[in-house]
C-alpha cells in the first residue's frame, strides 16, 4: 500500500435537467448546441406523467442526441421505462425508491438517488449501490436546506466516501460554491432555461464558474505548488 495521498478529485461537470416534457420537439433543437457548448456529463429528462407509451417515445427520441454528444441520459423517476426508451439510468427520489429500482437498473444502468435528508440515509444509499448522490433539491412543499448546509453535506461526503456527489445549484453562485466543496457534478435546472440571455448563454458561464472554483479550491490545497503525481 502506497501512504501518497490520494490525486485530486477531477473538476466537477454539469448535470442539466430538462424542464417537464410534453412535447420533445423544442428541446429536441436545442439540446445539440446546449451540450456542444459546455461539459455536460448528463442529462436529467422531466417527463409530463402521460400513459407509458407516449413517456418511453418521447426518452426514444431524445436519448440519440443526448449519448451523441458524450452524455448520459437520465430519466426522473420511471426506472420501468429506462431499458425500453434506450436511456442510460434513473434518477430516483430516495432510498425506498433506489431499493426497488436497483434490480432492474443494475448492472446495466445508472441508478442515482436524491431525498437523502440524513446522513444515515445517505450512507446507505451508497453501501447499497447508489451510483449518485444528489444533495439539496427542493421536496414535495419546495422546501430544502441552506446552501451552506448543502455545501456541508457534499463537503463531508466528497472526504469520505467513493460514489461521486451531485450539488443541485439554484444558481449560478450556490453552483460555484458548490464547486469549491467537493461537488463531483453540479445539476442545474430551471434557472437556465429561464435565463434572459438564452440557456446556452447560462450553461456556458456556469461550466466556467464551477472549473474556477474547482481550480482555486485545488490551488488552497497545494498552496506552495508542491509536486504534482
Amino acid at each position: 500500500m502506497s501512504n501518497k495521498s490520494p490525486p485530486p478529485r477531477p473538476a466537477p461537470r454539469l448535470y442539466l435537467a430538462t424542464p417537464v416534457v410534453d412535447d420533445p420537439a423544442s428541446l429536441l433543437a436545442e439540446l445539440p448546441g446546449l451540450l456542444a457548448a459546455a461539459d455536460v456529463a448528463a442529462v436529467l429528462l422531466r417527463l409530463k406523467e402521460t400513459d407509458q407509451r407516449t413517456m418511453i417515445s418521447r426518452i426514444k427520441a431524445l436519448a440519440p442526441p443526448v449519448q451523441k454528444a458524450g452524455a448520459a441520459l437520465l430519466v426522473d423517476g420511471h426506472p420501468e421505462l429506462v431499458a425500453r426508451g434506450g436511456a442510460d439510468g434513473a434518477h430516483l427520489p430516495g432510498i425506498a425508491a433506489l431499493k426497488e429500482a436497483l434490480p432492474s437498473l443494475k448492472p446495466d444502468r445508472i441508478a442515482g438517488v436524491g431525498g437523502l435528508t440524513t446522513r444515515h440515509h445517505s450512507m446507505d444509499a451508497g453501501e447499497i449501490g447508489a451510483d449518485y448522490l444528489l444533495f439539496g433539491e427542493p421536496d414535495a412543499k419546495g422546501q430544502r436546506p441552506s446552501s451552506q448546509a448543502i455545501a456541508e453535506r457534499l463537503d463531508w461526503w466528497a472526504e469520505l466516501f467513493e460514489p461521486p456527489c451531485v450539488g443541485f445549484a439554484m444558481s449560478l453562485e450556490e453552483a460555484h460554491e458548490f464547486a469549491a466543496n467537493g461537488a463531483d457534478f453540479v445539476l442545474v435546472d430551471d434557472f437556465i432555461w429561464a435565463d434572459p440571455r438564452g440557456p446556452k448563454a447560462a450553461l456556458v458561464e456556469i461550466d466556467a464558474a464551477i472549473k474556477k472554483a474547482h481550480a482555486t479550491a485545488l490551488a488552497g490545497q497545494n498552496p506552495a505548488g508542491q509536486e504534482h503525481g
